[in-house]
């Protein structure tokens, strides 16, 4: 599975990543020109680019991800952080997905972690 990380994510979430799977295909939206782009902006390059999102933008990126389901167009998955959850419980969740889901198993996926 490859990830794209939103910029509002922090950096310690990350490294845990790359701690816990060190081969693991992950990028940062500020990494690939994407510092400051418009949810749309950010949903459709994951989408080109086969990557779920993880953000912590419940609110509108939560919105355009329902648009682009609804509209059709390919949506890889977007995981949203949940309200005051901590790095480490958000790094058990992630762990928990990269151990368990599939190749394309989001697509068209919208989960909120923690569970």
């Amino acid at each position: 599975m490859k990830l794209l990380l939103d910029e509002n994510l922090e950096a310690a979430i990350l490294r845990g990543l790359l701690r816990l799977s060190p081969g693991l295909d992950v990028v940062r939206v500020v990494d690939v020109g994407l510092a400051g782009a418009p949810d749309q902006a950010v949903l459709a390059w994951a989408a080109e680019q086969g990557r779920v999102v993880v953000s912590r933008d419940r609110a509108t990126m939560s919105l355009e991800a329902a648009r682009r389901i609804e509209s059709g167009e390919p949506m890889p998955g977007l995981l949203l952080i949940r309200r005051r959850a901590s790095v480490g419980e958000v790094l058990r969740a992630l762990e928990l997905i990269l151990a368990c889901a599939q190749e394309g198993e989001l697509e068209g996926v919208i989960e909120y972690i923690p569970f």
